[in-house]
């Protein structure tokens, strides 16, 4: 067995064989911070009750050191500590059971023993091992008498000593286990106060009323000032002109609880000024409480390559309505002075003027109606309404419109409402034309617009005519560029036409 110099290593078999080398079981020992459990109430308690259970004067939880035994707690007995070679508890905890000594006297291990010999005089000693969970020995839980006990522990008392061990040892092990994940805690809090430090922006933490409490050292590092505690000790850094609605915004936040999110300049310590993305979200804390957690990133470069397109985008959009008013002009004279193309000249002038109306929604949010469908509809409609007599309503939800399907969708509705003023509603005194526009009309992902021509009396279009080239327009712009259908149905006082389009075609 081993042996280290000095020490006392008893005869025994210990718990686990892996634990004979007394450097793993003093590691193990050290890992639980037994130095910390001195006078723990707990055990106390523990030891106290094991006394009188066992009817005897002495009682301790003991832990054996490299060089001695420490009393973790203790009754009856006022020492703290005694030299490990003398301990009875480091013969104990090697044993699987619990050791019982009738008359240490009398026993060759414990007869010289100075502990018997003088004070405080064993001669009784019961001590039940205590095992780590590795199964490492640490020391006993024992019951001392300074009389002889032949007959030794009753089975109750054998029972007792044997539970309360193991409380014992589970309140250590809680100890541990208390360290071990305090300083997971303390660990992934370094982590993370690190990760925070090292993404390049400004973390911060506030409470339901707007004070912060954490403001990341990225905000020094850029302003040169000190952390904000309260929404005012923002100002200085932000520019005036964003200031107001900025810190609105966010006051708007903290009183409904919605996400925070908002665009403004930061000063920077060199005096110039930066974009900055802020963005914040309230979690609940477990006491009951609103907090915000919330970040603060550089998009400077974002914005100002931002600023750059849309100041390209405003000049080709510009020069495209440009192109259209010169076309139409070039129409316009082609035509002078010549009657038999007039009609031809002018309808194509209304498909060039469509074309334009349709510009405005290549580029989202420039047009009238934020570039929804209803608002394209109303656009090319308007011309069909006189002030004192409306021809025409657009009701439903403002669906989104892309790019892309900006221009067949006005190109199919500009068809519909030329051919209306021509043939239908539009052309009879009195006739009104209602588009009604529907979401999710045909299962999900799915956009309607019915087109309702009521000429109220006036002469309705008759089926049957051969398909011209508005018709094969129609179609192709329906069916083949937004993989739509429709159809028309015919009544007494007008004309109907329902269109269904999936909604992925006509928002990209």
């Amino acid at each position: 067995m081993f042996r280290k110099p000095s020490i006392l290593w008893p005869e025994g078999t210990p718990p686990s064989d892996a634990y004979c080398d007394e450097d793993k079981r003093l590691a193990v020992l050290a890992a639980h911070g037994t130095q910390g459990m001195v006078d723990d109430p707990e055990l106390q308690e523990l030891v106290d009750l094991v006394a009188k259970l066992c009817d005897v004067p002495m009682a301790m939880v003991t832990v054996v050191e490299e060089g001695r035994q420490l009393f973790l707690t203790r009754t009856g007995i006022d020492a703290r500590e005694t030299p490990r070679p003398t301990s009875f508890c480091a013969h104990a905890m090697l044993g699987a059971e619990p050791l019982v000594v009738p008359d240490a006297r009398e026993d060759a291990r414990f007869t010289d023993n100075p502990l018997v010999t003088d004070e405080p005089h064993i001669r009784f000693y019961a001590g039940h091992p205590l095992i780590s969970v590795e199964g490492a020995p640490l020391g006993a839980l024992c019951v001392i008498d300074t009389k002889p006990r032949p007959e030794g522990l009753s089975d109750i008392q054998r029972e007792s000593l044997s539970v309360l061990a193991k409380s014992a040892m589970r309140r250590i092990s809680q100890r541990r286990l208390g360290e071990t994940a305090q300083e997971a805690v303390h660990m992934r809090e370094s982590y993370l106060q690190r990760m925070i430090d090292s993404v390049p922006g400004i973390a911060w933490s506030a409470d339901g009323a707007g004070n912060f409490d954490y403001v990341s050292a990225q905000w020094s590092e850029l302003t040169a000032t000190a952390q904000p505690r309260r929404l005012a000790d923002w100002q200085n850094a932000v520019h005036p002109e964003d200031w107001a609605q900025a810190s609105g915004a966010f006051q708007a936040s903290l009183e409904s609880g919605k996400p925070f999110e908002y665009e403004w300049r930061l000063k920077l310590s060199d005096g110039n000024y930066r974009w900055m993305l802020a963005r914040a979200v309230q979690t609940p804390t477990t006491e009951g409480q609103n907090r915000w957690f919330g970040t603060v990133i550089d998009v400077d470069r974002q914005h100002r390559l931002s600023e750059a397109r849309d100041l390209l985008a405003n000049e080709l959009s510009h020069r495209i309505k440009n192109i259209f008013a010169v076309v139409s002009g070039l129409i316009a004279i082609r035509a002078r002075g010549k009657p038999e193309i007039a009609e031809f000249a002018a309808e194509l002038n209304d498909t060039i003027r469509s074309l334009s109306a349709a510009h405005n929604y290549v580029r989202p949010g420039h047009g009238q109606r934020a570039s929804t469908l209803s608002g394209l509809l109303a656009d090319l409609l308007a011309p069909y309404g006189t002030p004192d007599h409306e021809r025409f309503s657009v009701t439903g939800p403002g669906i989104r419109i892309g790019a892309r399907a900006a221009t067949p969708l006005a190109l199919i509705f500009h068809e519909l409402a030329t051919n209306s003023a021509k043939y239908g509603a539009l052309s009879a005194p009195d006739g009104f034309v209602t588009v009604t526009v529907e979401a999710d009309c045909e299962g999900d992902d799915t956009v309607c617009v019915t087109w309702d021509e009521n000429t109220r009396g006036g002469a309705v279009p008759m089926p049957g005519s051969p398909e011209g080239f508005g018709s094969r327009l129609l179609r192709m712009a329906v069916e083949g560029q937004l993989s739509g259908t429709f159809e028309r149905t015919y009544s007494d006082d007008g004309l109907d036409i329902r269109i269904v389009f999936p909604r992925t075609s006509i928002q990209t």
